[in-house]
């Protein structure tokens, strides 16, 4: 047995769990790329170990750990660093909702009965999570972080629970004060949208461009959208802020100038695309401003998702209204692909983490062939984001993605300099 090894389950042990963790968090810190840490625990393993015997207890570990192996992508890793404590690091999330999604996975799976030794019983667990660098930037916080959270789940009767949550770099009174600044920013015309071109596979023209939003805080500067997007989620400004970004989005597109008709993309926040009321929010908006040249794509995250049946209803509804939808960031979250068939979407849009890495990893290029083929089987049309050199675009046109975007034809820009590169990109084209 491989001294990192664990021997009864043959996971990861503490120590090669505690030596991967620092890596890990090192990486995310290095690459701006948010990680997640859940911890879990068997319920009164003790009692049921005193009950059945400990060799039906080890074999309940060995389910447990199998099933939590289920829950791991390629990159991820699942270790045991406890008696009845297992630990399993999620790579390259978005946010809480994708760690959510893998939580939610392993209770499903935990739902099915285990069986061993004439022994038939539910495995009961409780779940801690913490991400870094959200609730921790250092990996011995994170793991305190996550494994408190699980002890206030169990002391609150909950099955799983989450480290509070802070924002990095500010204090409770920056939080305050970035709250109340934020809460005007519209009115002060503090708030712009800069778009980053979509280009054709096949002829590199500009199809569209995704909007993305920007706020210059007078007192702070340029503020990260990582910050204050979950600061509106939280207060409640998220809904006012993707009004704006509609109409403005809309707006602006119609100025282009674009001798085809273009696409202009709208993030869509998770906690809007369940809202019975949001397809109304998106038509207001479309009466205003609507232009025959442009057509409104609303971006979708794949977490966003997790509710299907609302979250469904409200999409058909949108594309009722003539408003394609994309999902966006796709291959990085746990979904079930049961429901995919039915899935109101126009285009699936590859996550920039696989892009990437599509040149050195060949997990990053299965995954990218397999959502290109699901997109093809189900009539989807496939984008893909990320993309900085020539080798990794003619890899994606040889696969067939019909759509582009990335550093290699044109980083976000203001309203007016998109329509300048436009222009000069037209000239380009007829010399």
């Amino acid at each position: 047995m491989d001294a990192m090894q664990d021997e009864l389950t043959g996971l990861r042990n503490r120590r090669n769990f505690l030596s991967l963790l620092r890596r890990c968090v090192a990486i995310s810190n290095e690459q701006r790329a948010a990680m997640g840490l859940v911890v879990v625990d068997v319920d009164g393993f003790a009692q049921f170990n005193n009950v059945h015997g400990y060799n039906v207890g080890d074999a309940l570990l060995c389910h447990l750990g199998s099933k939590l192996g289920e829950v791991a992508r390629g990159h991820d890793y699942v270790a045991r660093i406890g008696d009845n404590r297992f630990a399993l690091i999620l790579n390259r999330v978005l946010n809480a909702g994708h760690v959510e999604l893998a939580i939610q996975k392993l209770f499903r799976l935990l739902d099915v009965p285990f069986q061993g030794q004439g022994v038939r019983c539910t495995v009961p667990v409780t779940v801690g999570a913490a991400l870094c660098p959200l609730h921790a930037s250092q990996p011995e916080v994170l793991l305190r972080r996550a494994e408190g959270a699980l002890t206030r789940a169990r002391a609150a009767g909950k099955r799983h629970d989450y480290a509070p949550d802070s924002t990095p770099d500010l204090d409770i009174s920056d939080m305050w004060d970035l709250e109340m600044q934020l809460g005007g920013a519209i009115e002060r015309g503090e708030m712009a949208l800069h778009y980053q071109p979509q280009v054709c596979a096949s002829t590199l023209r500009m199809v569209g461009a995704e909007a993305l939003m920007r706020w210059k805080s007078p007192s702070r500067g340029m503020v990260s959208p990582d910050v204050f997007i979950p600061v509106a989620e939280r207060t409640g400004h998220i809904r006012k802020l993707t009004a704006w970004a509609l109409n403005t989005a809309l707006r602006q597109a119609a100025e282009w100038g674009s001798v085809e008709p273009v696409t202009v993309s709208v993030n869509l926040p998770g906690s809007l695309a369940t809202q019975p009321d949001l397809p109304e929010l998106v038509d207001a908006a479309l009466k205003l401003w609507g232009s025959p040249s442009v057509q409104l794509v609303l971006e979708v995250t794949e977490s966003s998702l997790m509710d299907a049946e609302r979250a469904f209803a409200a999409l058909t509804q949108l594309r009722a209204l003539g408003v394609r939808i994309s999902i966006d960031d796709f291959g990085t979250g746990y979904s079930c692909l049961a429901y995919f068939r039915n899935i109101p979407a126009d285009e699936l849009k590859i996550d920039k983490t696989f892009v990437r890495s599509l040149l050195t990893d060949q997990a990053s290029m299965d995954i990218v062939r397999l959502i290109v083929e699901l997109s093809h089987r189900f009539g989807l049309s496939i984008a893909a984001e990320g993309v900085e050199d020539q080798e990794t675009l003619a890899v994606l046109q040889g696969l067939r993605c019909q759509t582009l975007q990335g550093y290699l034809f044109g980083r976000a820009m203001a309203s007016a300099e998109l329509r300048q590169w436009l222009a000069e990109r037209r000239a380009a084209d007829a010399a």
